[in-house]
């Protein structure tokens, strides 16, 4: 009866610790720039400003959604605007020759480098559009608060 006791104490031992091993490295950060908001950093935001050389609602690479070109004093951005849906719920529509301002980050991806905004300004309504950790917000629905709308 002992041995089976002793028996039953180490395969359980055995079994916590296994299942400890693995939820700690489980824990560990991916570095991974610019999937989900795994490699958004608030630190390393900056602010552009431009025109806007075209708009998309849809985009057929990676990150999907809504896309805007833009022409700064220094560069053209292909930014990423995060959710369509929150752009249209909140009545914001872009057209070439609209100056915007943008508040992101750049991260590598497969299709090349992607500006991604966290917040877009025209004229006198801003609109955030990603959270903190750069995961992209979603248009509210009718039984809750607006998202989005600052």
């Amino acid at each position: 009866m002992t041995r089976l006791l002793v028996g039953c104490f180490g395969i359980a031992a055995l079994g916590l610790a296994f299942l400890l091993s693995t939820s700690a490295g489980a824990q560990q950060k991916t570095p991974s720039a610019g999937q989900g908001g795994l490699g958004y950093d608030l630190s390393r935001e900056v602010s552009v400003q431009g025109s806007v050389i075209s708009y998309a609602e849809t985009s057929s690479v990676a990150p999907f959604g809504p896309h805007v070109t833009l022409q700064t004093s220094s560069s053209v951005l292909d930014v990423h605007l995060g959710n369509a849906r929150l752009l249209e719920s909140n009545h914001f529509t872009l057209a070439a020759g609209d100056t915007i301002r943008v508040v992101g980050e750049s991260v590598a991806s497969a299709s090349g480098t992607q500006f991604l905004a966290r917040l877009v300004q025209k004229g006198n309504q801003t609109i955030l559009l990603r959270n903190p950790r750069g995961f992209p917000l979603r248009a509210a629905t009718k039984s809750s608060e607006r998202q989005g709308a600052l």
